[in-house]
């Protein structure tokens, strides 16, 4: 609530410094609920990595350190569902703030888990440069705070950093070229455990049709150092490509209305998740 109230305000600020023949609807942000439900498979030996999940790995590498002691060889393949909801306030075209819960259930070799809350987040995603028509593409910087719960011995915090440009083909900005880079730290509250960063690198394309439907693909390389406990191999290091797919539904202002991502990343054996995405609007501008 607290968010919310700091972001209305802030959109309000934003909006008294817009030119004066700006449409006064602009001055209320977009408020939403971005609902996301995402059903994930795990190979053994690795933690549920890949392109923004990190409310998905946040949870099993938390389950992972916890029950490590369990498993004599390492860590099994695993199926996991995972329900992400950030309420998140569009203070401008420039910037979004967003922040809420996780839940997730597990199968690990033993029937699906009960569903629980297993994480929450805060973020921001901002561009830091708009196209605008101009040469230089638009350049955008998400962040994303992420701490597993309970909070106890295995306890993670990850902290995932994705800088994006976007470089448009034409006026409208309906299709162009995508290049990134993803940086993921994560830290374990155990002296004897530890998590070696992840990294992605990435280029793709979007095209949106006049419909408003818009497809994006990624594909890059994704690399990551490994994870430890007590000197015994949790998860091996691995550098494997990663490619994802969306397709969105927009509407005429470029507000999601619905989407559906499709993820395969090799660790390295294949992983597949799929997500949907189903945002709830409170203010839809």
């Amino acid at each position: 609530m607290a968010l919310l109230g700091l972001t209305v305000s802030a959109g309000v600020a934003f909006a008294a410094n817009d030119e004066e023949d700006a449409p006064a609807a602009s001055a209320v942000p977009n408020i939403y609920l971005d609902l996301r439900t995402t059903y994930a498979t795990i190979p053994a030996g690795t933690l549920g990595l890949g392109f923004g999940n990190t409310s998905l790995s946040a949870a099993f590498q938390a389950l992972a350190v916890r029950r490590s002691t369990t498993l004599p060889t390492g860590l099994p393949a695993a199926k996991a569902i995972a329900v992400d909801l950030p309420m998140t306030v569009d203070v401008s075209d420039r910037v979004s703030l967003y922040g809420g819960v996780s839940g997730s259930t597990t199968d690990i070799a033993g029937g699906w888990s009960s569903f629980n809350i297993t994480s929450w987040n805060i973020g921001v995603q901002a561009d830091l440069h708009q196209q605008n028509g101009g040469r230089i593409p638009t350049i955008t910087l998400q962040s994303t705070l992420t701490q597993s719960v309970p909070n106890e011995p295995g306890m993670t915090n990850s902290f995932n950093n994705i800088l994006e440009f976007d470089y448009a083909l034409d006026e409208d900005e309906t299709r162009g070229w995508l290049v990134g880079v993803q940086y993921t730290t994560a830290t374990v509250a155990s002296p004897f455990a530890s998590i070696r960063p992840n990294t992605v690198l990435y280029a793709g394309g979007y095209y949106q049709w006049p419909s408003n439907w818009k497809f994006t693909g990624r594909f890059g390389v994704q690399s990551f150092g490994g994870a430890q406990l007590a000197g015994r191999t949790l998860a091996e290091p691995f550098t494997q490509p990663i490619l994802r797919l969306d397709l969105d539904r927009m509407d005429d202002n470029d507000n999601r209305l619905f989407g559906i991502t499709a993820q395969i990343a090799w660790m390295p054996a294949p992983s597949y998740q799929v997500t949907l995405r189903t945002p709830l609007y409170a203010v839809r501008n």
